[in-house]
């Protein structure tokens, strides 16, 4: 019988039904170093996901409202007229991110439906949570010109200040908000 930290006890190794464990945190950290570094070397570029989505979005806003793109400026910097907003290398990185992370979970048995929550919040509530906490996110990625990948780990991979600053004030407020919504997960 193998046991790892934040898994369960797995009763047979090599089973079909029981998920495999994951990799160690340490090795993973040099793992992601290794691909930010090489996505630096061999592009040109670091790592981030939420220039992908917004070009995504603003891509079926484009669809959906041409009109309404080309009278904002914000929205026309990415679409309208001949401009694609998925012609851009992040596209092609969040879908990567997307279709990665899915074999990963796949190949390590561990894609399911479910809703995973604490035990005094229902699954509507926790939807809900997740779904605020999302465009709070995505909103605060967009303010700061990078999600927690692009201004985080690129940023200060490259010593920006400001992205050291961005990293700080974001684990601050996690761990601020964390005092408030403790009751949910106990």
């Amino acid at each position: 019988m193998t046991t790892l930290a934040h898994t369960k006890p797995m009763t047979k190794v090599g089973s079909r039904s029981e998920p495999k464990p994951y990799v160690n945190p340490y090795v993973g950290g040099v793992l992601l170093g290794i691909v930010l570094f090489l996505a630096f070397f061999l592009t040109g570029n670091g790592l981030g996901a939420s220039g992908g989505l917004n070009r995504l979005i603003i891509w079926v806003i484009d669809l959906v409202a041409p009109q309404h793109v080309d009278r904002v400026s914000y929205l026309l910097h990415y679409a309208g007229g001949d401009k694609n907003a998925l012609d851009h290398w992040i596209v092609l990185m969040t879908v990567g991110i997307f279709l990665g992370g899915f074999i990963s979970g796949w190949l390590g048995r561990r894609v399911k439906l479910e809703t995973v929550r604490g035990p005094r919040v229902s699954v509507r509530q926790r939807w809900l949570l997740a779904y605020l906490g999302g465009i709070v996110t995505g909103f605060g990625a967009r303010l700061a010109r990078g999600c927690t990948s692009g201004q985080g780990l690129s940023g200060s991979a490259t010593l920006s200040v400001g992205s050291w600053a961005f990293l700080l004030a974001f684990f601050a407020g996690g761990y601020g908000l964390a005092y408030f919504v403790r009751r949910l997960w106990n």
